[in-house]
Order: C-alpha cells, then structure tokens, then sequence
C-alpha cells in the first residue's frame, strides 16, 4: 500500500447576514443619564478562568486583556459611578512564557497558498515576577482555572507549580504565596462582582478527546465549591452576576472538521488505485470482524462519496485477543496477527455523532510518527485511514454525552444558587447556541456565528472568543444586569472591537 500523504483543505462557510440587529433598542441609552439603579459599581471585582481573563488565539496577551468582557463592563460602569479596573497585563503582545513552555499566540498566516492559524513568531517575555505591588487587580481572570481552584490555598504559590498545584498566571499577581482567588478578591471588599466559572471544568475533558488525562470535575465538588464561592462573594453585602456554562462542543475546536474528510479526489490523488488497495489490505480483518459477528467493525472505503475516519473508540469491546487468535488460525505470522489485534481491537470508522477536534486537522491522512517509532509499517501508520485516530483527537457520542450531561448538571447548580442569593443571571449557554444557528446574531449589520475564522465571534483557536466575542458576551452580561438592578449599563457596538487579523 502506498503512503498517503496529501494535505486535506476545509472550506468555511462566508458571513451571511441579517437585518436583525439582537441587541437593539434597549440598552442604547447615549441620550439618557447612565445611572446604576440598585446597584453600587463602585468596586467591581470579576472572577473567573480563561474567559474571564481575556485569553483568546490561544494565548494570553496585552490587546486580549484590554478586551476581555470584564474589561468593556467596567468601562461602561464607570457612566454609573464604577471605579477602577486594573488588569494584571502580560508583559507582551505574544503571551508566551518561554520557561515553562507556554506557546506564544496564534495568528493567521499564508501557509502553502492557504490561510493557516500559526505560532507567532518571537520570543515572549512574560515570566512569573510578581506584580502584586502594581495592584490590586479587578480582573481575577485566571486562565487554565477550574471552580475549585479559585478557592484553593497556595495557587499563587510558585513551590506548588511543579506539583500542578499553582497556576503561572495567578503566581504573577497574588498578593502572597499562600492566598486564593477568593481571599485577593474579598481583601478588595467589592461592592459588585461577576462569576463565570466552571468552564474549564468540562473543557480539558472534552479538548482531550475524554482519553482520561484531564478529568470532568465531579457534580458534588462543583456544587460545594460554588456555593462557597457565593456565600462570600455577597457577605459583605455586595451585588453581582453569574453566568452558566456554555456548551463546550458548540465550539468551532469541536464542529470545523467532519468526521468524513476522506473524499475519493483526495484519497487518489497520489495513487488512482488507493482505494482499492486499502479496500484489499482491509481484506482479512474485514473477514475475522465478520466471523467475531462484529460487521459494524469493518473498515471500507467509497470511490463514490466521503469516506469516516478510522478512530480508536476505548468504549469498544476490546478484541485484540480474538483477533489475533483468528489471524493465526488463518496461517497469519504471530508478530501480524498481535499487530493487527493491537491497532484494530478497538478502531471503527467515525459517525456524524464524533467530532473531530480541531488539533487533529493537520494530522489526518499523514504518517504517525510515533506509530514508526513503534516498529509499525508506514502502510498501516497513516492517521485516521490505516491508523485509527488516537482518543485525544476525537470526541466520541458516549463522550459527548458525558460533557452535555455534566454542562446540565452545572448549570442547574449556578441557576439554583444564582436564585438562592438573589443575583442576576445571564444565560450564557443560550447565547452561544444562538451563535450556532445558521443565522447567527446580528449587531448593526454584521452577522457572527460559530463558524471557525469567518464566523467573527470564535478566535483561531476555536474555544475562546475574538474580541468581538468578547463584547456580545459584555452585552449579554449588561442585559442581565440591568434587568435585575434597573440599572441602565449601555452597550457597545461588537464591531468596533478586534476580530480575526488577516495577513
């Protein structure tokens, strides 16, 4: 069998637009006194993890931060009395933290005659001097932050980071070593706070293909953990907004690649008999699932219509040994029928119900290096045709429903404990499955979606928001605030913030 090695190209869907404008009317009020109802912004704290912080592309950086949600509500509290909101700025327009590995941002680039999301170019400077003494900061966004670490002692500790007890971006500005997010926020004594939270609890599961290396965090955990957070968030008597969890799947890292990118055209295009070589390699393991009464495992390839990927599914039954056992009885070597068991005990061809992360994209249909480094043919290491894609690259049904699941029980938790401590709410969760609709949202004539790069709202590396996103959430959380505390916060036009960055 030959090597396939072509490179496979997605189109993205263009803008479309609408005449609808979804924040329209209420809220404009820039011919009318701002005032902060029930309310007191006079010292607005905002806590959270990455989407809070202002973390897009990636990476943390100095635009993203001036831009984050929490940023653009302070500005537009500050109409209403609200005071200062300091950002505990990265040190550079990169955000990489050479030292410890951490990449620098992603920015779109000419790539092979293609735009491509690459690595900036340069060399970060941010390191994990602390920046307390130029504080303190209103912006407690920590990226990478689950719920309960925000109440974890010792997270701003740099002794705990080999541990992967402290997090590089709270040790840069915590007011000591052995403080939480928590306590920085209440020695502030705030009069007003937003809570998103719980985001990263469900993203590092699904980001990792469910392959167990990043846990879900447990419903009982996260039920203690934000009750804590609220029980003293409001016990100084101050005001706020939570904000449920959106579906993290609804993303672009999760919908831009199809489970089927293996069209005839791009499977024959180095060889005009691949698919009929794959289809005699497949052959006699095709025979031994027959003969196991598992046909739903057999790998076949179209010369008609779009081919699945080949992927490693571990809720399978694994049948390595039956396999093997069945080659051998066939004449087949002990050393090919352990092989064939071991790459195909659990492999299957992906359904519409997979998804396909975004990180995978430019491995399919290339050769696994490691698979070589292994000792397996080049002819059976090729990613996601005689390779099946390693469980990190894909999302399973059964994994799916394990984050939905999860997504409900958390938002469920912040509604009820939202309701129990009289603050505002705004469904977060709603407003990014609108973003998924084909229409999209619409703010003075310019539509946003879902899609990765030409949807507007999603940033290049498809989880985190643009700029712009960042201010369609802003304007998600001033509705909801103004609803609740007959405030009357503008908004602000998304389009006259950053968004996607062309070469």
């Amino acid at each position: 069998m030959k090597k396939i090695l072509s490179p496979f190209l997605f189109s993205f869907l263009a803008i479309i637009f609408s005449c609808n404008n979804d924040f329209d009317g209420e809220g404009n009020v820039s011919d009318i006194e701002v005032n902060s109802g029930e309310a007191n912004f006079s010292k607005y704290i905002a806590l959270g993890g990455s989407l809070t912080s202002g973390f897009k592309d990636g990476a943390l950086y100095i635009e993203g931060q001036k831009q984050s949600y929490p940023a653009i509500i302070a500005e537009q509290m500050k109409r209403a009395g609200g005071g200062m909101f300091n950002i505990p700025y990265m040190e550079d327009e990169l955000g990489g933290i050479p030292f410890l590995g951490i990449s620098n941002k992603l920015s779109l680039e000419i790539v092979n005659g293609g735009l491509s999301p690459t690595v900036a170019q340069g060399k970060g400077i941010t390191t994990l001097t602390n920046i307390y003494s130029q504080g303190p900061y209103q912006n407690m966004g920590v990226p990478g932050a689950k719920s309960y670490h925000l109440i974890s002692l010792g997270y701003g500790d740099p002794t705990n980071l080999p541990l992967g007890a402290a997090n590089p971006y709270f040790i840069r500005f915590a007011s000591s070593p052995n403080t939480s997010i928590l306590e920085d926020a209440m020695k502030q004594d705030p009069t007003f706070f937003s809570l998103w939270i719980g985001y990263n609890d469900i993203l590092g599961y699904a980001m990792s293909g469910g392959d167990g290396s990043n846990t879900l965090t447990s419903v009982s955990t996260f039920q203690t953990t934000y009750n804590t957070l609220l029980s003293k968030l409001v016990s100084k008597g101050a005001k706020g907004i939570v904000a449920n969890i959106p579906n993290v799947t609804a993303s672009p890292f999760f919908t831009t690649v199809p489970y089927n990118p293996l069209t005839p055209q791009n499977l024959t295009k180095n060889n005009p008999n691949q698919i009929k070589e794959l289809n005699n390699a497949f052959e006699s393991i095709n025979n031994v699932f027959d003969f196991l009464q598992h046909p739903e495992r057999k790998i076949k390839y179209s010369s008609t219509q779009a081919n699945p990927l080949l992927i490693k599914d571990k809720d399978l039954v694994d049948l390595k040994s039956q396999i093997k056992m069945v080659l051998i009885s066939k004449g087949v070597s002990t050393n090919q029928a352990e092989l064939m068991g071991t790459l195909y005990g659990q492999s299957r061809q992906a359904t519409g119900e997979d998804f396909i992360v975004l990180t995978a994209l430019r491995s399919i249909a290339q050769i696994n290096s490691k698979a070589i480094s292994e000792g397996i043919p080049s002819s059976l290491a090729v990613n996601g045709v005689t390779y099946p894609l390693v469980d990190s690259w894909v999302l399973t049904a059964k994994e799916r429903e394990k984050t939905n699941l999860a997504t409900m029980q958390f938002n469920n938790i912040i509604k009820n404990l939202s309701d129990k401590y009289n603050l505002a709410f705004f469904d977060a969760n709603v407003l990014i499955n609108d973003l998924n609709k084909n229409s999209g949202l619409n703010f003075n004539g310019v539509n946003y979606t879902s899609q990765f790069i030409t949807g507007g709202a999603f940033s290049l590396d498809g989880i985190y928001f643009t700029s712009r996103g960042y201010a369609i959430i802003a304007n998600g959380f001033i509705k909801a605030i103004n609803k609740k505390y007959k405030s009357n916060l503008p908004y602000v036009d998304p389009n006259a913030y950053e968004g996607i960055k062309y070469p």
